[in-house]
């Protein structure tokens, strides 16, 4: 008897081809993604791709420039931070907190992880909006995103010894001045993007906008640096068509996710996890718009153009209304400075009262 040939199922083996396109996709959108080979390995929990998904999930949590110097931290350090970004974000697997932090295993439930991640939000949409160049001179009026996503917290140092309460004081008079030499710049910047937009008036080609922005005149002034920005500008769209590629083929990731890493009580209860933050977020957001019933506040980037005739379009937004969304926001902070500030008195009253002997000679109207 000759052997029964087996029924082959053409949507599977376009589901297979299909595979190998969509890890490609993901990869290319994520920062500094690795190779596809990695998350094959992780699927089956190979060591050797456990190390680039700890920089992986460090780099996701923890969006930061190239020259920061968080961005050189060592493997354990950044495995470190990604535990306590996730348990601050609600992970719900305890097996991610007992993986060891030197990079020898793990790679399966770091892969967990990652997943976890892009089933909570647009992880891609948000690298790809945080990396964008902006062209033109842009303000962001409101701090959704910032509040969103504000990374993993600062790790905690414990003093070593007694604390000394003058150098409580130093390091507290030395975070003012950084604070006003912050505003300082940033009113000189102010004013040098005025006297750009001034200077170039009537430059641009877009009669709407008028004038030129500071990355537009340094185009001019510098051919070589405007080549750097159009290589630029063509990775960021590479970064662009592998999101879009990632979003038409990602329900091949999922249903490859849920076939070898099982679907046991742990991944029940983050579906679970997962479902609750979505339908928690969409409750406040109902709120908030049932609460808000004046006109739609400022959101996202605007771009900063001078008007001589004071016409506005539709979505323009003036500069009254920036003021007065910046003074809400200020007084906000206000509200948060003050309580930050009761708090260090108390703290600093504690610290004197430990020890005897010692005048503390509070600053004048604080």
């Amino acid at each position: 008897m000759g052997r029964r040939r087996q029924r082959v199922d053409p949507a599977a083996g376009a589901r297979a081809g299909a595979l190998p396109e969509a890890i490609a996709a993901l990869s290319r959108s994520l920062p500094s993604g690795p190779s596809p080979e990695i998350f094959r390995r992780a699927k089956f929990d190979r060591p050797e791709a456990t190390s680039a998904l700890w920089q992986l999930l460090f780099r996701v949590l923890s969006p930061l420039p190239v020259g920061n110097a968080l961005a050189s931290l060592a493997l354990e350090a950044q495995a470190h931070l990604v535990k306590s970004a996730l348990c601050s974000q609600g992970y719900p697997r305890l097996a991610l907190a007992q993986l060891p932090e030197d990079g020898s295993q793990g790679s399966r439930e770091l892969l967990l992880a990652l997943s976890w991640l892009l089933a909570r939000g647009p992880v891609p949409e948000q690298m790809l909006a945080q990396a964008r160049v902006p062209l033109g001179d842009e303000m962001t009026v409101c701090q959704c995103e910032a509040l969103a996503s504000p990374g993993p917290p600062a790790p905690h140092m414990e003093a070593e010894g007694p604390v000394d309460v003058r150098r409580v004081q130093w390091l507290m008079g030395k975070l003012q001045f950084r604070w006003r030499q912050l505003v300082s710049s940033q009113q000189e910047q102010c004013a040098l993007l005025s006297k750009i937009h001034l200077y170039t008036r009537g430059c641009h080609s877009d009669q709407s906008l008028g004038h030129l922005s500071v990355t537009e005149a340094e185009m001019l002034r510098d051919p070589e640096g405007g080549q750097q920005l159009l290589q630029t500008l063509e990775r960021e769209n590479q970064r662009l068509e592998a999101v879009l590629a990632w979003r038409h083929t990602e329900l091949v990731f999922w249903r490859w996710m849920a076939g070898g890493c099982g679907r046991g009580p742990e991944w029940s209860a983050a579906r679970r996890a997962s479902r609750e933050a979505v339908e928690k977020e969409l409750g406040a957001l109902q709120q908030c718009w049932k609460q808000d019933s004046g006109p739609a506040r400022p959101h996202g980037p605007h771009r900063l153009v001078r008007r001589e005739d004071g016409a506005a379009g539709e979505r323009d937004l003036r500069a009254a209304e920036v003021i007065r969304t910046l003074r809400s926001q200020e007084a906000c902070l206000e509200a948060v400075l003050r309580r930050l500030q009761g708090q260090c008195r108390q703290e600093l009253a504690r610290l004197v009262g430990a020890l005897p002997g010692l005048i503390w000679i509070p600053p004048p109207g604080r």
